[in-house]
């Protein structure tokens, strides 16, 4: 009598594992596009499409020149970095950067001081402005945005009074050569100045209670205040340090250009704002990295010096630039949603 054996198909797979799975694709991928693991992705792409489309993008020389190029704009992006966490925003920057090397032109040069002390003042120019903003945020309430425009209508006045909107040239060979001389073969003085000053933000946002209190300020004023928090302080500091770090963009852009120019950094605060967000930080406040602004930064100047290999017009550069923040913008507000 034989027996019949009887193979059993193999049984699919439940609905309950398939949702396991499904979560933990969701959780994986999430964790990986989170921070500034989406950005860098997005940077990585960018340079892959580039150096196909311009093969003059990977030479050695190019990024050197990306390097220099973005300097300003990622000292710049530092302290928007802190501003745009305590859910504010500040679009003076660019007016404080020419009125700062304005101040540092006519100090060396018509008022007869050491360019060193004229280097002090201008930071200390940038700092006073970025206290206006704060007093502007802080005692007289007024929203972020229009305490900085007004800032950014004043500052810019300033700077073309203070030589009748003429341009300062002339600086030492000393201080053109912060920006020119290379040490091992692709850093500046200012490029080395712009990475400690990003690893002394980091480490102050993610280990010193003062830049866990700048997160806490962000998430809800109200909170921070009842844990302790001096909001109004902590409000006050972040805008001073703001306008600080322009004053250093003041000095690096003079060294880079030789010259003081009134116009100097017209615009650029859209750019230091699309390279925060860009980087992952909420414009609703409490989220933001440094390591993903330095990543945001690194995208707007791998896409601009890209973007010019290749012959875009430059209009087409400012289109894509709003493209690149609305997509940032909207990427954040799915983000919270699913939140």
């Amino acid at each position: 009598m034989t027996s019949v054996q009887t193979h059993s198909a193999p049984s699919p797979v439940s609905s309950p594992e398939r949702a396991t799975n499904g979560s933990t694709v969701r959780a994986v991928a999430s964790r990986l596009l989170s921070g500034a693991g989406g950005p860098f992705i997005g940077l990585v792409v960018l340079f892959v499409v580039l150096s196909i489309l311009a093969p003059n993008f990977l030479t050695a020389r190019n990024l050197i020149n990306v390097v220099d190029q973005v300097t300003v704009l990622g000292i710049l992006a530092l302290g928007a970095t802190a501003v745009i966490i305590t859910g504010g925003i500040d679009l003076s920057v660019g007016a404080i950067l020419a009125l700062s090397t304005m101040v540092l032109g006519w100090l060396s040069h018509q008022g007869g001081m050491p360019l060193w002390v004229a280097m002090i003042a201008c930071v200390a120019v940038g700092g006073l402005a970025g206290a206006v903003n704060g007093l502007g945020v802080t005692l007289a309430k007024l929203p972020p945005f229009i305490a900085t425009l007004a800032m950014m209508s004043i500052a810019r006045g300033l700077a073309n009074l203070i030589t009748d909107g003429q341009q300062i040239t002339g600086y030492p060979e000393w201080f053109y050569l912060l920006s020119s001389e290379r040490y091992l073969g692709f850093l500046s003085i200012t490029t080395i100045g712009l990475v400690l000053l990003y690893v002394i933000g980091w480490a102050v946002l993610k280990y010193r209670a003062g830049g866990r209190a700048v997160y806490a300020v962000g998430g809800s004023p109200e909170v921070a205040r009842l844990a302790g928090i001096r909001v109004k302080s902590v409000t006050m500091w972040v805008y001073v340090f703001a306008g600080a770090v322009a004053g250093l963009a003041a000095i690096v852009m003079a060294s880079r250009l030789d010259s003081s120019q009134p116009s100097a950094g017209t615009g650029i605060e859209l750019n230091v704002i699309a390279a925060v967000v860009i980087g992952g930080a909420s414009l609703v406040g409490g989220v933001g990295r440094v390591t993903g602004t330095i990543v945001g930064v690194l995208i707007i100047g791998v896409l601009n010096n890209g973007l010019n290999l290749l012959g875009v017009s430059p209009f087409l550069q400012q289109i894509t630039i709003g493209v690149v923040i609305a997509v940032a913008v909207s990427m954040d507000v799915l983000r919270r949603r699913q939140s």
